[in-house]
């Protein structure tokens, strides 16, 4: 039987993805710490991500290395790793999405104003960019909180609800221009205490209030970036809330990450640093979760337009490096580096996608009349 080393078999991977150990170009890694090779096999994604924030990595495109990683889909043969096991079955026995609905709002939201004031848009809106027509971050943002309005028949004076309303980019941009009104929840406390001091009127309001405990009618709800942090035990749960505040001729539009395949948890390495609890809903758990309850009038991919926003986040957050680094250490900027770029490169790939959905209880009279 021949053995073959931790390194022999990294290697052997890497090559199926066209990345050379110490290579050459721009997407090849660059390994200074030979520990590496042990740890990525020990840990699979968390173990490579760790590795990258302790220095013992490089890649001079670190969004190139992703795209070939990803790929060729080596996250996928790592299937086994005891760590994702774990992330696997503590998903299935529990349900930290309900009972610990706040902490993502503790652990990544509240992380500091001025690191979200530094990588967004000028609104603060900490989601896909629609880029059709734009040529700058603030275009791109204006541009699909403007979709959003639209795909939704937003008229004056209509009320609408946020679902995870961040810093109140949605709720200040519908009632500035469209002149609604409109109520937000968030479970940081830093956004909804942002959003209420940059609100354009009274007609505007964010709350820190888990989803559950909104009561009322609302002539639309949204809900932009935040069904990831549902979990898909919620999911109908979830649902039925829309549908119970939802007035019966209004739409609700859901804007998610999505997953070409069905999980039941997120990456370890991204459920431990950056969004706790989290994972990406699939096509075939949100039709199981609408059925009955909602039609489908809408299902738009613009999945490639996130690659786009995150690498002007992360040419931001880099630029203003110098600003944060006496608050924020050099690992939390490799951490946060780790974070925007291998995303992107996901997304590149079309590993990972991105929806706007429209739905109604009832259906359009006439057909709804698609936008974009």
């Amino acid at each position: 039987m021949t053995y073959m080393s931790s390194k022999g078999f990294i290697q052997d991977f890497l090559t199926t993805a066209d990345i050379t150990i110490n290579g050459t170009r721009p997407w090849d890694i660059q390994v200074h710490n030979e520990k590496l090779y042990d740890k990525v096999l020990a840990k699979g994604s968390l173990g490579l991500g760790e590795a990258y924030m302790d220095g013992w990595w490089d890649a001079i495109e670190l969004d190139q290395f992703f795209v070939h990683l990803m790929s060729a889909k080596i996250p996928s043969r790592f299937m086994y790793n005891p760590v994702l096991v774990w992330t696997a079955l503590k998903a299935r026995i529990t349900n930290l999405q309900l009972t610990r609905a706040f902490e993502v709002g503790e652990k990544h939201y509240d992380a500091g104003n001025d690191l979200y004031k530094a990588m967004l848009d000028r609104r603060m809106t900490y989601t896909c960019g629609y880029w059709k027509d734009a040529n700058t971050l603030d275009e791109a943002q204006e541009a699909k909180l403007d979709l959003v309005c639209r795909k939704i028949g937003l008229k004056p004076g209509q009320n609408i609800l946020d679902i995870g309303s961040g810093w109140g980019s949605f709720l200040n941009f519908a009632g500035e221009k469209y002149d609604a009104r409109g109520i937000g929840v968030s479970v940081s406390k830093e956004q909804v205490a942002y959003a209420n001091s940059v609100r354009v009127s009274d007609k505007v309001e964010s709350r820190l209030m888990d989803y559950h405990d909104v009561q009322g009618t609302f002539d639309h709800v949204v809900s932009i970036g935040m069904f990831e942090h549902v979990g898909y035990k919620n999911y109908r749960s979830y649902m039925q809330k829309v549908y119970d505040v939802l007035s019966d001729d209004g739409y609700f539009l859901l804007h998610t990450i999505g997953s070409y395949v069905t999980t039941t948890h997120a990456d370890p390495w991204i459920d431990k640093y950056i969004f706790p609890n989290g994972m990406l809903p699939s096509i075939a758990q949100i039709g199981t979760a609408i059925e009955k309850l909602f039609i489908m009038e809408d299902w738009h991919n613009f999945g490639p337009y996130y690659d786009l926003t995150l690498m002007q986040w992360f040419k931001n957050f880099d630029t203003h490096w110098p600003e944060l680094r006496d608050k924020y250490d050099d690992r939390f900027y490799r951490m946060w580096k780790y974070y925007l770029l291998s995303c992107a490169g996901g997304f590149r790939c079309g590993q990972i996608e991105l929806w706007q959905i429209v739905l109604s209880k009832h259906g359009t009279i006439g057909g709804y009349q698609s936008i974009r």
